[in-house]
């Protein structure tokens, strides 16, 4: 049974993406990597495709590459991930491809996370026509987001001693990407030009790109609003220590081997803060998706990625205490709404809906963070 065999109508959604020229994103790559392969002659870039479920904050291109140097012959299999084109009407302000060639540098090389060995980053948009990066490929599974993996996949096929196995694996990663240490020496991008919280920063970055996305129209969205507010009020007395923080801490950013994580990707919203920041995240995302099943009357995946259990083995991983968790998971609501209401906006631009007549419908899940704020949200059910 695939994911698509038991979708209900109006789940998965037709989300418009940058076009991209592959025959010249070829040409080009093949002249820009000739500088920088010490070949005895030009590489070869071949068999260029677009995975099927790429994401809107970057484009990704999946190449092979062949070359000799000093007579012996070399081939890899390759990912660029090129910033979108700013007539892709895009989803974030900005693409910082540095900062995350360094983390994900950093994080391989100080922790057993498993990250893709990133071999160059260009910064420049001349050579493709917007800044990139260049990143091995790994081979594996990830659950989806379009439609979510809670319908059906690999993942929602596994017995329940594989989905066990899954969140604890997944668990782990969260408390040895936090276990590196001294992570601001390790990555200089990541520290803060000043004194001053981590947190407090990252809020209020949360609010200026709040504010970038109403620039054109706007638009006010009320429980976006109502979720800066109530964290303004419920703001934690002694928040945990600043670690490395994943910043997309999710199931659909890692790779599996099985049930084992292969590859764990997309760091470019890594940052200084308390380690809750990606728990929040984390729990976050997976219950919107189980809200969303059940709501199309579906059981989709409810044991699995509790809070208390989630909880519990971060815990036991990281030999710490969870601290403020009901702040952080309004905060994770509020920044994907942000998200939300920017790709509701792109999806109005192209076309593809309706502008809902309810701001806070821009908000797929608004219910769920109106709750939130009221404290009527229910996590163990």
């Amino acid at each position: 049974m695939t994911a698509e065999s038991v979708m209900p109508d109006g789940v998965e959604a037709n989300i418009t993406t940058t076009e991209t020229d592959l025959e010249d994103l070829r040409e080009r790559l093949t002249g820009w990597l000739g500088d920088r392969l010490g070949a005895d002659s030009a590489p070869r870039v071949y068999n260029l495709t677009r995975p099927g479920h790429s994401g809107m904050s970057s484009v990704s291109v999946l190449f092979d590459l062949d070359w000799t140097a000093e007579g012996v012959p070399n081939t890899v299999q390759l990912v660029a991930r090129l910033a979108p084109e700013a007539t892709a009407f895009p989803v974030f302000p900005g693409y910082d491809l540095q900062r995350q060639f360094d983390v994900m540098s950093a994080v391989r090389e100080h922790s057993e996370v498993p990250v893709p060995h990133v071999w160059w980053v260009e910064n420049s948009a001349g050579p493709l026509g917007n800044p990139f990066l260049v990143m091995e490929r790994v081979s594996g599974a990830v659950p989806v987001d379009n439609p979510p993996y809670v319908f059906g996949g690999w993942l929602y096929e596994l017995d329940s001693s594989g989905r066990e196995a899954v969140q604890e694996n997944s668990v782990r990663v969260l408390a040895q990407v936090h276990a590196i240490e001294d992570p601001a020496a390790k990555v200089p991008s990541l520290a803060a030009p000043s004194g001053g919280s981590n947190l407090r920063r990252h809020f209020e970055n949360e609010r200026a790109y709040y504010e970038w996305t109403r620039r054109d129209d706007g638009l006010r969205i009320p429980v976006l609003e109502r979720a800066f507010d109530w964290l303004e009020a419920h703001w934690p007395a002694e928040p945990s220590p600043d670690v490395l923080s994943w910043g997309d801490s999710r199931i659909g950013n890692i790779m599996y081997d099985g049930t084992s994580p292969a590859a764990v990707l997309d760091w470019e919203s890594a940052v200084l803060a308390p380690r809750e920041l990606d728990l929040g995240w984390f729990l976050f995302f997976h219950r919107q998706f189980q809200d969303l099943a059940e709501q199309f009357s579906m059981p989709g995946l409810p044991e699995m990625f509790t809070r208390s259990d989630v909880v519990a083995q971060y815990e036991a991983a990281a030999g710490v205490e969870v601290r403020d968790l009901d702040f952080y998971l309004v905060y994770a609501a509020l920044r994907h709404g942000i998200v939300m209401s920017q790709i509701e906006r792109r999806r109005i631009h192209f076309g593809e809906v309706e502008t809902p007549r309810n701001p806070d419908e821009y908000v797929m899940h608004h219910r769920m963070l109106a709750q939130l704020i009221d404290g009527t949200y229910e996590w163990e059910k």
